[in-house]
């Protein structure tokens, strides 16, 4: 019983550590946040995969560029008057704390009626709860198929744009804390086979 509710915690102590990390992205890539970016930051949204506690950085010089957090409209419109959060700092981070679609704009004179915007979908939290002190035998794993694609969703804005929303990632990736990650599951581990011997 002990080896088991031992077991639990190190699965449940990995899942929230885990959860607590993110990716970093430079939107734009190594062009960052410009005009005429080689690729398109709609193209660059798309080939990519937001998840809540990632971060965007915008890379620009300071003063010469900030970016807008607004709503659908505002970005339709390119409507710089009432932002949800201004970033204008030197390279601001922005930080998604909840699933869903994220509008940006340039704040400077002209760039997002000249395209300089971009608009992110943040896949949903799946959590995942071990079952704890179960009685009876685990079910027969099914036969293992290969994973399928899912097709990446189309939206469509208020003024009629497509949007391509990623398709949820099929394999399992490292975040950014990943060194934080591993010594803490190490840690876990080491407590876990303490107990047991």
């Amino acid at each position: 019983m002990k080896l088991i509710t031992s077991l639990a915690l190190l699965v449940i102590s990995a899942g929230f550590i885990e959860s607590c990390y993110g990716y970093t992205f430079y939107v734009g890539g190594k062009d960052g946040w410009v005009l005429d970016p080689r690729e398109s930051y709609s193209h660059w949204a798309e080939r990519n995969r937001f998840q809540v506690n990632d971060t965007l950085v915008f890379k620009y010089k300071k003063g010469l560029d900030s970016v807008l957090v607004v709503d659908e409209e505002a970005y339709n419109k390119c409507n710089k008057s009432n932002p949800e959060e201004t970033l204008n700092d030197d390279n601001p981070v922005f930080k998604f704390k909840r699933s869903g679609p994220f509008f940006f704009i340039s704040g400077h004179d002209e760039k997002c009626e000249n395209g300089e915007k971009l608009i992110i979908v943040v896949m949903a939290v799946r959590h995942h709860i071990p079952i704890v002190n179960s009685t009876t035998a685990p079910p027969t794993p099914a036969p293992v198929r290969a994973p399928e694609l899912a097709p990446a969703a189309v939206l469509q804005t208020t003024d009629g744009a497509k949007v391509h929303a990623p398709a949820p990632a099929i394999s399992g990736v490292t975040p950014t804390g990943s060194v934080g990650l591993i010594s803490s599951l190490g840690f876990c581990l080491i407590l876990v086979l303490k107990d047991i011997f």
